[in-house]
């Protein structure tokens, strides 16, 4: 299609809506607590995380040494491919969150990428793709980058398929940002399925995404196995304050949460409106699957000063922002819309 000229906006005035990261900023006491450790950053942070593993052993009702911490959720993906082993196949949806390719390609592991069917998981196609060599199963949920979301049922089912030599991962990621009725968490699962590990983060709803802390919850023998291959003091001392600080404070937290799903909502609404097909997303993004239109839509935002996250030839992923970032996307996708419509309307973006 011709690429419409776009708006125009100092650069100045950029809206980063590309993140996922939280729109709020830190609490005070989270901020109290980074900067009381910054007085014993000349030692190193204690190895073990041992009063976040133990906070986070008593908030979900588990032993510590069910609990793994990390730099970020993805420190323990790559610990997890890594314990898959090179030669080993992994297999995941695509489109899903774009770290899983990058490690398996790097650790000499085979991707077995299954297609989504209408932007969610194929978990029976899933299943049917595992082999005797498949040695990780990765499902995210919600997905990155469609924000769809796969039910407590349907994920048992897919499980008892999966046979006990292959690990499975339950990236969680947006965990904190479901809303829908099936939305129960994996960490259920645990304790019937014993190849199954749930990872969550504190670099979104919890707003901690520049200090780097993620967890994992699984068996004792899996969560000792991913401890000897860490890195040691990954997780800094004031990232691992703040973590635990996080968790006193997550009624206040979760409020803030509860904002983002209202603003979703909202914004999802708006795209409806204006014509665009946008899934449910149980996110703090939604996703705009507009094919070939990607790269041209994401430039034509990018004049208007707003940063998306393009996957050309496919879509657009968008963080929800404050509500002022959010009115200033959707002024800018009107103005797209009404410019662009016909050409669009023959492509099937807008419907």
């Amino acid at each position: 299609m011709r690429e419409a000229a776009g708006p125009t906006a100092p650069h100045a005035v950029t809206r980063v809506l590309s993140r996922n990261e939280s729109s709020h900023s830190p609490l005070p006491d989270i901020v109290a607590a980074v900067a009381a450790s910054g007085r014993d950053v000349n030692r190193y942070p204690d190895p073990a995380c041992a009063d976040l593993t133990l906070a986070l052993a008593h908030r979900h009702g588990v032993t510590p040494d069910r609990v793994a911490v990390g730099a970020g959720s993805c420190a323990l993906l790559q610990a997890l491919f890594q314990l898959a082993g090179p030669g080993a196949t992994a297999v995941y949806a695509w489109r899903s969150f774009e770290y899983y390719p990058i490690l398996a390609g790097h650790l000499g592991i085979h991707s077995e990428r299954v297609p989504l069917a209408d932007d969610a998981h194929d978990l029976t196609a899933m299943a049917d793709r595992i082999t005797a060599t498949t040695r990780l199963v990765v499902v995210c949920n919600p997905n990155n980058p469609t924000g769809t979301l796969v039910g407590l049922d349907h994920l048992r089912a897919f499980l008892d398929r999966v046979p006990p030599t292959c690990l499975v991962a339950l990236d969680e990621a947006y965990f904190e940002y479901v809303d829908a009725p099936v939305g129960t968490g994996g960490l259920a699962l645990c304790d019937t399925y014993p190849n199954l590990v749930v990872l969550r983060t504190f670099s979104k709803a919890y707003g901690l995404a520049g200090l780097r802390v993620g967890y994992l919850i699984g068996a004792p023998r899996i969560v000792a196995s991913l401890c000897e291959m860490s890195l040691p003091y990954a997780v800094s001392g004031p990232a691992q304050h703040a973590a635990v600080a996080a968790l006193g404070l997550e009624e206040v937290l979760l409020t803030r949460v509860r904002e983002t799903i209202t603003e979703r909502t909202r914004v999802r609404a708006a795209l409806l409106a204006d014509g665009f097909a946008v899934p449910a997303s149980q996110a703090n993004f939604v996703w705009l699957g507009l094919g070939e239109d990607a790269g041209p839509f994401g430039r034509w935002c990018a004049r208007a000063g707003i940063e998306l996250r393009v996957f050309d030839g496919d879509g657009v992923r968008v963080s929800i922002g404050s509500p002022s970032d959010n009115d200033a996307f959707l002024a800018a996708v009107h103005q797209w819309r009404v410019r662009n419509a016909p050409e669009l309307l023959t492509t099937g973006a807008v419907r």
